[in-house]
């Protein structure tokens, strides 16, 4: 079964010897938290972009967020969880969509998002934000610590 956008399904192995996982962020805007949706032209650019990631056998899971008024916060502290309903003023701190990807360094997964289609649209300001996954090795003890 294919995602959403009629695109192919993520749902497959990575290949090959891939060691270090990372999420490429793209944070929300004004526009995302409106609920607007990516242009056809945004749309055909970032599936030509995710079928480049699915053919180097990199992409794990990609997708994009509604918008935090379609969401909720669930609060810890004074002994019980306070759930708090969307939608959140700070646009900056939410995230609108992402690429998880496996490759085999922190140098590719700047590659890659460097390649990526501006997520805000052509001509328009933003950025991707890169974050390493924790890997259960990075749990065990060991020696060299």
């Amino acid at each position: 079964m294919g995602c959403r956008t009629g695109l192919a399904s993520f749902d497959y192995q990575v290949k090959g010897a891939a060691d270090v996982r990372f999420m490429m962020i793209v944070k929300a805007d004004k526009r995302t938290e409106a609920g607007e949706l990516p242009t056809p032209q945004d749309l055909a650019a970032m599936g030509k972009f995710n079928e480049e990631l699915i053919k180097a056998g990199v992409l794990l899971d990609a997708a994009g967020l509604q918008a935090s008024s379609k969401g909720a916060r669930v609060s810890f502290g004074g002994g019980k969880p306070t759930v708090i309903d969307g939608p959140f003023a700070e646009t900056k701190e939410l995230i609108a969509g992402y690429w998880l990807i496996q490759v085999k360094s922190k140098q590719e997964a700047i590659e890659w998002a460097r390649r990526a289609p501006n997520p805000y649209g052509e001509g328009k300001e933003g950025h991707i934000e890169l974050r390493q996954l924790f890997e259960m090795e990075d749990f065990t003890p060991s020696e060299t610590r």
